[in-house]
């Protein structure tokens, strides 16, 4: 249950996707004044470097991020992907990418005076490294060792005006597609203008329409979903598309998602979708 660890993962096709439109939708979300409390309810670490052992040894990045930085002067400017982009340059100053940025980072720079940032890790060796990233956290941002949506139901409503959360679990156990559904539902009820991005893998077994279903009757609206797809499914066994669900998401952020999701799939030679889920 607590085996998997992201850093074998990190800056994949699914990891660009989910980091671009997180940072899409806090750009959006910092428009207005008021405060907001961001939560990662499955923070990994805050940042990857590339040349570790794990990312290495799984390599996902060669496909994922290290083409779309290759190619970074030949987006738009301005465009999502473009400053994105210009974003990861922070922790690559010299031009060269050499570390991947997880979501605690891009989360922690979205932060600004009276906001706050509860990260949340459960895995023992995860948590050890989000310690490392502390002297990096702004003030208002606390890290927790524990499970992050069933901590985060508890403590709800927020003292801020404004919620957005993060869910992005590893799915390694099946009952992870209801239980977030299950999650998106009661934050609904209990802070009815929360803002929620949900994080879910397309496998060939096609668990995620679960997922998908489970929200549809769940009784929420306004729900945006945006998927990009990257491989063929008869081609392979593992991972073929990722997916993100938005609930209430800010006016406009679905054109902003379906231009650089255009872009994605122009890249990585597949297809973006992005289209209501569920209507208001």
């Amino acid at each position: 249950m607590l085996a998997y660890q992201h850093a074998y993962h990190a800056g994949n096709i699914a990891d660009v996707h989910k980091h671009l439109t997180l940072f899409a939708l806090a750009q959006r979300l910092r428009e207005k004044t008021s405060a907001i409390t961001w939560v990662d309810t499955h923070a990994g670490r805050g940042i990857y470097p590339l040349d570790s052992a794990e990312t290495q040894r799984g390599g996902e990045f060669l496909d994922g991020i290290q083409p779309l930085w290759q190619r970074r002067e030949s987006f738009p400017q301005p465009s999502l992907v473009h400053s994105w982009l210009q974003q990861l340059a922070a922790l690559n100053p010299d031009e060269h990418l050499h570390c991947y940025a997880g979501s605690p980072w891009w989360l922690a720079r979205a932060m600004r005076s009276g906001d706050h940032l509860e990260l949340y890790e459960l895995h023992p060796g995860e948590h050890r490294h989000l310690q490392q990233f502390d002297q990096q956290l702004p003030v208002g941002a606390r890290r927790h060792f524990g499970d992050g949506p069933t901590t985060l139901l508890k403590h709800l409503p927020v003292a801020t005006p404004r919620l957005c959360v993060l869910i992005d679990p590893s799915y390694e156990v099946k009952s992870d597609y209801l239980a977030v559904a299950e999650t998106l539902s009661r934050i609904a009820e209990k802070v009815r203008h929360a803002v929620v991005a949900i994080w879910y893998p397309l496998l060939a077994a096609q668990r995620h329409l679960e997922l998908l279903k489970a929200v549809r009757e769940s009784g929420v609206r306004k729900v945006l979903r945006s998927e990009v797809i990257y491989a063929d499914t008869a081609q392979t066994r593992g991972m073929y598309g990722s997916g993100m669900l938005l609930l209430n998401p800010p006016w406009q952020l679905d054109q902003q998602l379906s231009e650089a999701g255009e872009q994605l799939a122009a890249l990585y030679a597949g297809r973006s979708t992005v289209e209501w889920w569920v209507a208001e």
